[in-house]
């Protein structure tokens, strides 16, 4: 498990934040800098979690340095050029964490099942160890099933960004999802407005209701090719196994 922190006010509520297709669009691996394209909505969010006083962590899988796809300088430089984008906006990101090992690894130094690979939940236990951060009223905001399922093994509230992988994996997993987010909205920017809005209510973790933007539509259960490479990886290989079955 890997970090860049930066000094951040004991005990504060946490939102953590997933970075390919959730800060930034979903690429495949960002193998070279120049890949990283944040969202136009991505600065003016994570400002308005800091003019809240809640503190903001990207914790982020990227086993592309265990399989020998670039090196782990490349994960601190991206981190390094979305710091500063982010603070020509006038926001920022209280620190990054990321997982650079994967079971099968093709590099031996990286190959382990760690603790901080999502859906395990080290990286913001570390976070809020590092930081003082309260994970009783944390949030976890991502566009894949694997950190859904991180927020709800950590006890955090979950929201599922419908970009990147999330709107195929939320087309996928609806009708059976047995640990549904308890919100699914368009993008960070709206996943933002939630959190603040229940912050200001106090309603943080009452039931487990799930908000759903009345402009998007769930098809049927086939799913066409162009659908399934909307699917993170785990999710598309159930999906074909379903299929062929």
């Amino acid at each position: 498990m890997k970090n860049t922190a930066s000094a951040s006010a004991p005990q504060r509520r946490p939102v953590f934040l997933d970075r390919d297709g959730t800060i930034s669009e979903e690429v495949g691996y960002v193998n070279h800098i120049d890949r990283l394209r944040l969202f136009p909505w991505t600065a003016p969010a994570v400002r308005k979690l800091n003019e809240a006083g809640l503190a903001v962590v990207v914790v982020t899988n990227q086993s592309g340095v265990g399989q020998g796809y670039f090196p782990e300088e490349l994960v601190r430089e991206v981190h390094e050029r979305i710091r500063k984008e982010l603070a020509s906006e006038g926001a920022r990101v209280d620190a990054f964490y990321y997982c650079p090992h994967h079971p099968n690894a093709r590099l031996a130094a990286y190959r382990q099942a760690c603790r901080c690979r999502k859906p395990d939940t080290g990286m913001i236990e570390q976070a809020a160890a590092d930081l003082g951060l309260d994970l009783r009223s944390a949030y976890v905001v991502g566009d894949s099933t694997r950190d859904i399922e991180m927020g709800f093994r950590a006890g955090a509230r979950t929201v599922l960004v419908l970009t990147g992988y999330g709107k195929g994996n939320y087309e996928y997993h609806r009708a059976g999802w047995l640990r549904p987010p308890d919100l699914v909205v368009e993008n960070l920017r709206e996943a933002v407005k939630k959190i603040l809005a229940e912050k200001s209510q106090s309603t943080m973790r009452i039931g487990s209701t799930q908000l759903v933007s009345s402009e998007f539509q769930v098809p049927g259960s086939e799913l066409s090719n162009s659908e399934l490479r909307t699917l993170d990886r785990p999710t598309r290989d159930r999906a074909r196994k379903r299929v062929r079955k």
